[in-house]
């Protein structure tokens, strides 16, 4: 992915966390299964808690049906603080994707994207995004330049 590929930064959702001790394995970087942990957690924040933090409904019912993630560099503990940027790069009416970076201000650590779906928990089947859940998701899509 190319710099000039990416939105505005205002098309993007950020996510700023520290490293914690036992992320690092013992090769003395952060280990490759805990890219996913920080993946899951920008997600939460970015469908729960920022809604709740602003007043909004949460986004609920979607589930994960795909995950693809490229790692570029090792993530040292010594790297304060560390971010993970997530947009939105395709819309369809039940499902989504979103791109992530793991990055500092200087270098991207990894590069993922994820397939997300709607879901209907109780029917246990997919559905389709609602009017609300498409106005929210459209928020991190940039507008085609």
């Amino acid at each position: 992915m190319q710099q000039t590929d990416l939105p505005a930064a205002e098309y993007r959702h950020v996510y700023e966390f520290y490293l914690r001790f036992g992320d690092i394995d013992s090769q003395g970087h952060v280990n490759n299964v805990k890219f996913l942990g920080y993946l899951e957690d920008a997600r939460l924040e970015m469908f729960h808690g920022d809604p709740v933090r602003k007043g909004e409904e949460p986004i609920r019912g979607m589930v994960i049906s795909r995950h693809e993630i490229d790692y570029r560099l090792p993530l040292l503990p010594t790297v304060y603080p560390v971010r993970v940027e997530t947009w939105v790069t395709e819309v369809r009416v039940a499902s989504f994707k979103l791109a992530y970076e793991v990055r500092d201000d200087e270098n991207v650590y990894a590069e993922a994207t994820s397939t997300l779906v709607a879901f209907d928990v109780e029917a246990n089947r997919l559905r389709r995004f609602t009017a609300k859940e498409r106005e929210f998701i459209g928020r991190y899509v940039a507008p085609p330049s």
